[in-house]
């Protein structure tokens, strides 16, 4: 796939760090020109950075994806400094607070599905008018194998990315007739900053979630990016509404 996307414009939220870093320096290896959205500045800078010193092409643009009018100005920033916006990796999105569905709090319900869910809605909600107007695109959108599995202790995340999966399945059927193809994925445990904070670095901790793996390891954040920018390229042409596993076995269990 190398070089493949060349002139093309993607948009990649939650960029920042772990997947969605590594979304956006996939991008960029195949020639796409890639905006960056984060809440965290400092770490978007450095990829853009990292990107535009590598030969490629980048621009960060803060945004919190929970809110419309950010979500919109994200977009139009897009637009004005690439003319288009051919892929969207809608990336970013959080853990919440560990605890039991009777303890978890109502606040931290409602901000990690602001963000892991509504977050992608209003994403798609303005990214996908842009594409009908140009005629097609693709795009991708951040699930979890917590959207297809239980898991003790995260209640909300969980139904976040259920929603993520079946959101997508929902708007792929809604405009696969306008060359809009979206798919989501679907990641394992990958060792992502994420990750590090669930488990505090404590190698206890870390060998409970390397044994929910059949590989024997966690995944790297690289792997899961490889696999959502191959859904936005022509080699998945005839892919649209799949949730694709990437979770070394996990859910095969």
């Amino acid at each position: 796939m190398t070089g493949s996307l060349k002139g093309k414009v993607a948009l990649v939220t939650g960029g920042s760090l772990g997947i969605g870093r590594a979304c956006a320096l996939v991008f960029a290896r195949e020639g796409a020109k890639v905006a960056v959205a984060d809440v965290l500045i400092e770490d978007g800078e450095r990829v853009v950075r990292e990107i535009n010193e590598a030969g490629g092409e980048a621009i960060f643009v803060r945004t919190d994806v929970s809110r419309a009018v950010e979500v919109e100005a994200l977009i139009n920033t897009v637009i004005k400094a690439y003319g288009r916006l051919d892929y969207a990796i809608n990336n970013a999105g959080i853990e919440g607070t560990i605890a039991p569905t009777v303890n978890c709090t109502e606040e931290n319900w409602d901000r990690t599905i602001n963000i892991n869910l509504k977050g992608v809605w209003l994403c798609m909600k303005y990214e996908i008018p842009q594409m009908i107007k140009q005629g097609g695109g693709a795009i991708v959108n951040m699930a979890s194998v917590a959207g297809l599995v239980g898991f003790k202790g995260l209640p909300a995340y969980c139904a976040s990315k259920g929603g993520v999966v079946q959101l997508t399945r929902t708007a792929a059927l809604e405009y696969a007739r306008d060359g809009i193809r979206i798919n989501a994925v679907c990641p394992g445990v990958i060792r992502t900053p994420m990750v590090e904070r669930v488990t505090g670095g404590k190698p206890e901790a870390e060998a409970q979630f390397i044994a929910l793996e059949p590989v024997g390891r966690m995944g790297r954040p690289e792997e899961v990016a490889e696999a959502a920018v191959w859904l936005c390229s022509d080699g998945a042409s005839f892919v649209t509404g799949h949730p694709m596993v990437v979770d070394g076995g996990l859910v095969a269990q």
